[in-house]
C-alpha cells in the first residue's frame, strides 16, 4: 500500500507541474483539413491549415511572445521590477499578459481604440495597462506611441518591439516550421501566411525552405491601406517591420477585406471552423494558389496559418451575412 501511496503521490506531482506550466502548453498545434471547400479540387491537391487558437492564449502570437520574454530574460534585458510594453492589435499583447502573469512581470500596451470589444475584454481581465490611439492610424500609431514611452524612460521598461526583435520570426523557424515538416512528413509544396510582423512568414517560410529549398512561400497582405483585416498590414503603406524581408516570399496575394468575411462566414458554415478574419483571409489565399496549381494541372500540398478563431470577433457586424 506504500509503494503505491507514493508512486500516486509522485505521478500526481508530476501531472501538477506540468499543468501548471504555460510554457509546455505553446506549439505543437493540429492541421486541420477540409471537405468542402476544397472538393472541386484534384486529388492530388491539398490544403492544410495549423490550428494556432489551440495554444493556451488563442492565438499564434504566444509563440513570439514566449520566445521574446525567454530571450529577454537570458540577455538580462528583463528582470523582476521591469515592466513588459509593446504596441498590439490584441493577440500578441494578450499572449504578452498570459506569459506575464505567469513570470511575475507587469505588462502596458499601445494599441488603436478600434480594436475589438474581446479582445479589450481579455486583456483587462489579465489587468494590463492599456493606452489607446487614433484608430485611423492602425497599429504604426500604437507602435510610434510606444516608441515614445520607452525613448521618456528607457530604465524603466523592456520594450517588447515584435516588429523588430528577431526573437519573433526565430520562434517559428524553431517551432512552426519544424512542426509542419514534421505534420506533412516533408511533402509540403506551398507555406501560405499573412503579413502582419511578418514573423510567421519569415520564420516558418526560412526553415521550411532550409529543408527544401523548392517549397514556395505567398505572403497574404490586405488589398488597400484602409481594410478591415485586424492583425494584417498594408506593407507598401505601412511602417515595415525590421524583420520583414520584402523580397523573400516567392509571390504575395492581396485580399479584400469583404472576401475575408465572406470565407469566415463560409468556413463556419461548410466546415465547422470557426475562425478568426485573417485565418479567413490565408484561406482565400491558399485556395487562390490551389486553383492556379490545378488550372495547370500540378500537385501540391499547401500549408496555411489560422492565427485564431472567430471568438475575438464575434460582435462583428459581418457575421451576419
Amino acid at each position: 500500500m506504500t509503494l503505491v501511496a507514493n508512486y500516486e503521490l509522485e505521478a500526481l506531482s508530476e501531472i501538477g507541474d506540468q499543468a501548471g506550466d504555460i510554457e509546455r502548453q505553446i506549439g505543437n498545434t493540429p492541421l486541420l483539413s477540409f471537405r468542402r471547400l476544397t472538393r472541386h479540387l484534384p486529388a492530388d491537391l491539398r490544403i492544410y491549415a495549423k490550428a494556432e487558437w489551440q495554444n493556451p492564449g488563442g492565438s499564434v502570437k504566444d509563440r513570439a511572445a514566449l520566445e521574446i520574454i525567454k530571450s529577454a530574460e537570458a540577455d538580462g534585458r528583463l528582470a523582476p521590477g521591469t515592466i513588459i510594453t509593446d504596441s498590439t492589435s490584441g493577440n500578441t499583447g494578450i499572449a504578452y499578459a498570459m506569459i506575464a502573469a505567469a513570470k511575475d512581470y507587469r505588462v502596458k500596451l499601445f494599441l488603436p481604440e478600434n480594436v475589438s470589444a474581446e479582445r479589450l475584454s481579455i486583456l483587462r481581465a489579465y489587468d494590463v495597462d492599456l493606452v489607446f490611439t487614433d484608430p485611423l492610424e492602425g497599429s504604426d500609431g500604437a507602435i510610434r506611441a510606444a516608441r515614445r514611452l520607452v525613448a521618456r524612460r528607457p530604465e524603466r521598461y523592456f520594450y517588447a518591439d515584435q516588429y523588430n526583435n528577431p526573437a519573433n520570426w526565430q520562434a517559428h523557424y524553431h517551432g512552426t516550421g519544424v512542426e509542419i515538416w514534421r505534420q506533412t512528413a516533408g511533402s509540403v509544396t506551398h507555406f501560405v501566411a499573412g503579413l502582419g510582423t511578418s514573423g510567421t512568414m519569415m520564420g516558418t517560410g526560412r526553415r521550411l525552405k532550409a529543408y527544401d529549398p523548392s517549397v514556395q512561400v505567398i505572403s497574404i497582405e490586405p488589398d488597400s491601406p484602409f481594410h478591415g483585416l485586424e492583425g494584417l498590414k498594408h506593407m507598401e503603406t505601412a511602417i515595415q517591420p525590421g524583420i520583414y524581408g520584402g523580397d523573400f516570399a516567392d509571390s504575395r496575394l492581396a485580399v479584400r477585406t469583404e472576401d475575408a468575411h465572406a470565407m469566415a462566414r463560409r468556413m463556419a458554415r461548410e466546415e465547422g471552423y470557426l475562425v478568426g478574419i485573417s485565418a479567413a483571409a490565408a484561406m482565400v489565399g491558399a485556395l487562390r494558389v490551389a486553383e492556379a496549381l490545378a488550372e495547370r494541372e500540378q500537385p501540391g500540398v499547401i500549408v496555411t496559418i489560422f492565427p485564431d478563431n472567430a471568438y475575438k470577433y464575434l460582435s462583428e457586424a459581418f457575421w451576419r451575412g
